[in-house]
């Protein structure tokens, strides 16, 4: 008699969990930005920025990028544009090099010290009000800057974050599930970013205030930690929608699964580290969101293991269980038939969603487990796996699609 109630109900628990962490905790957030929302006063400002590109071996793609940065619509004596350079050893720096007369300044470190330290060294040297975080491969629309510093009339504001679009046309499984999932992350950035303040930012681009930029430790990750930076100085981290970049996502699993380990061991270092720094009497809203989009999130892993044996021991108590037992085998059976074709390379339509769900949360425990190893990711190798030669001009395009 206790295993047919301990079991249903550990069952019911689990499940409630998921759901929350996957619609419970995003309805909240649309319900809290609809009926108590904080506005962000917005309007055009003319301020001096700094454009900071992160590079590490991005030869094939750094003169298109500084193509795209050079002919943005914002005016050419308030823009710096500064490329930071990770110890390149493929000509990107050479490339670089060859736009000092348009103006382009080269910011290299001699030594491997990763990205976090390298867009450091290149804000030390800039003279922006505002400094403006971007990627090599990732390409700005031409009113983007102006889009994006808007939100600086506010004086709440500390960092805006902009908003990634993947692109379009042939994909297979794992870039049809990156830009479902990132249909997701857009509404839910939306709402938070209404309701409080961003728990984390797209690191192809977001802008933060000279005045409030903090020196992140190297082994951080700087698109998380900005954020929490933001929040322990009484800033928010707002989200702009028309500000819009544009990027290629992971066609390969394994450069999908490699990418979601490193940022997940490196949030969950993250949270370890900045944690004790927080006061639950002022940041309670920011600590329920965090504890929401990030804690449960990587807690699923745990959940799913725990409602699918839950389930199976439960299968006696009521046909509930059976049926949701069954539906648990069909979802599991569809991310293994999207794996096999994603392994042959063919597009999967819905069953992208099931594969690419269980891709992410596999990633989650072998980050954990780095995570408890210590292991740090301070350098970064950029995962490049087909040349762009779409055009950067996206303003014709559907975004629906992005982040």
């Amino acid at each position: 008699m206790t295993n047919d109630i301990f079991f249903p109900a550990l069952f019911i628990l689990a499940m409630t969990l998921i759901l929350f962490t996957y619609a419970g905790y995003p309805a909240l957030m649309f319900a809290i930005s609809r009926l108590s929302p904080r506005p962000v006063i917005r309007a055009d400002i003319r301020s001096r920025i700094t454009l900071i590109i992160a590079a590490r071996n991005e030869r094939r793609d750094i003169a298109a990028k500084l193509e795209n940065a050079l002919a943005l619509d914002y005016p050419k004596d308030l823009l710096q544009i500064i490329v930071a350079s990770d110890c390149s050893d493929d000509g990107t720096d050479e490339i670089v090099r060859e736009f000092a007369g348009r103006g382009v300044i080269l910011s290299r470190q001699n030594t491997r010290e990763g990205k976090t330290r390298a867009q450091h060294r290149a804000a030390i040297v800039s003279n922006g009000e505002i400094l403006i975080f971007s990627d090599a491969t990732t390409r700005l629309e031409p009113d983007t800057l102006r889009k994006l510093t808007r939100a600086f009339a506010d004086p709440a504001v500390g960092c805006v974050a902009g908003r990634l679009v993947y692109k379009p046309g042939q994909s297979p499984a794992v870039a049809e599930g990156c830009r479902s999932y990132w249909d997701y992350e857009r509404l839910l950035k939306t709402w938070e970013s209404a309701a409080e303040s961003l728990v984390g930012v797209s690191g192809c681009l977001y802008a933060v205030r000279r005045s409030c930029y903090a020196k992140l430790a190297n082994d951080m990750i700087d698109d998380f930690v900005i954020a929490i930076e933001m929040q322990l100085q009484g800033l928010r981290t707002v989200y702009e929608p028309e500000a819009v970049c544009v990027e290629r996502a992971n066609t390969r699993c394994r450069d999908e699964f490699r990418m979601r380990v490193r940022v997940i061991e490196q949030t969950m270092n993250a949270l370890h580290r900045y944690g004790p720094l927080f006061d639950a009497r002022n940041h309670w809203m920011f600590m329920f969101q965090i504890f929401c989009h990030k804690t449960l999130r990587y807690s699923t892993p745990l959940l799913l293991a725990l409602a699918f044996i839950a389930n199976s021991l439960a299968l006696g108590a009521d046909h509930f269980y059976q049926y949701a037992f069954l539906a648990q085998l069909l979802f599991y059976f569809a991310a293994f038939i999207g794996w096999l074709g994603d392994r042959s390379g063919r597009s999967l339509g819905p069953l992208a969603l099931p594969y690419y769900f269980v891709l992410v949360n596999a990633a989650a425990p072998v980050a954990f487990m780095k995570f408890l190893r210590g292991e740090a990711h301070v350098v970064w190798e950029p995962l490049r796996d087909a040349p762009q030669t779409e055009s950067v001009d996206v303003s014709k395009q559907n975004f629906a699609q992005g982040d």
